[in-house]
């Protein structure tokens, strides 16, 4: 996946972004603050988010976001976060009392699927020892099976993506995942046809952060919420890949469901 071009859509920016901002305030981001955080996760990790934690972004192009190879082994460096709502939710987490002692990485890869995540897994994710780890990652996964560069399926999908976390855990049993939902747009490059197969993943990346005991984000909930006050391009221009205004809304929410 490469990145969208910025989107040009003429709104009234005032009041799109704040009736936006009005409406997941009020609604606690609703979808986003997950109630399994409570039952499976508060007891083992009461703050989920510590001073003098490793803080480990993981995904594909939408975490990436452009950041530089050069500075990857810097935590907290922008160029090395990137541009995008990983970023922007470390920038959140490093003004508050516990930031003075995060390190803060992005290991997110353009284009990655669940099983291209698992070959690099030792080197971007086991050997850094993180003690928060966020994942994102799905849309190649159907993505790449429908343009005919992968033969993948849902159930392949689950079944590595379980695996993945299995030896994530027995690696670092300490660790707290967040498992994000992945999520499209209707727009760009996504139209109807994606769907309901795409559907299919969401609920396949829930379940298994539900077997995981991992913090939720429910990012497809948000923008269904969002195209509400703005177009789905307004968020994302290809319908995969999100704006600046995309990704301010997912560091939001990633913050919210991380700090409940």
């Amino acid at each position: 996946m490469h990145h969208d071009q910025p989107v040009q859509i003429e709104l009234p920016r005032r009041r799109v972004l704040s009736g936006a901002a009005a409406a997941f305030g009020g609604l606690g981001l609703a979808g986003c603050t997950s109630p399994q955080r409570t039952a499976h996760t508060a007891g083992v990790h009461p703050d989920l988010i510590s001073k003098g934690d490793v803080v480990l972004f993981q995904g594909d192009s939408i975490t990436d976001a452009g950041r530089s190879r050069e500075q990857a082994g810097t935590p907290n460096h922008q160029l090395a976060m990137g541009n995008g709502y990983a970023w922007l939710a470390a920038s959140g987490l490093l003004v508050q009392g516990e930031g003075q002692d995060l390190q803060v990485f992005n290991r997110g890869i353009s284009g990655h699927k669940v099983c291209q995540l698992a070959d690099r897994w030792s080197r971007d994710c086991l050997d850094l020892q993180p003690d928060v780890l966020s994942i994102l990652i799905g849309v190649n996964d159907i993505w790449h099976s429908r343009n005919g560069s992968y033969n993948g399926t849902v159930e392949i999908y689950e079944r590595d993506y379980h695996a993945l976390l299995t030896r994530t855990q027995e690696a670092l049993p300490g660790v707290a995942l967040v498992v994000c939902e992945p999520f499209v747009l209707r727009c760009g490059a996504v139209d109807e046809s994606w769907f309901p197969e795409f559907d299919e993943y969401r609920a396949a990346a829930r379940r298994v952060s539900e077997s995981h005991s991992a913090t939720w984000v429910g990012f497809q909930q948000m923008f269904d919420e969002a195209i509400q006050y703005a177009p789905p391009a307004y968020w994302a221009g290809d319908g995969v890949h999100p704006s600046a205004a995309g990704a301010a809304l997912m560091a939001q929410t990633w913050l919210r469901a991380v700090q409940s």
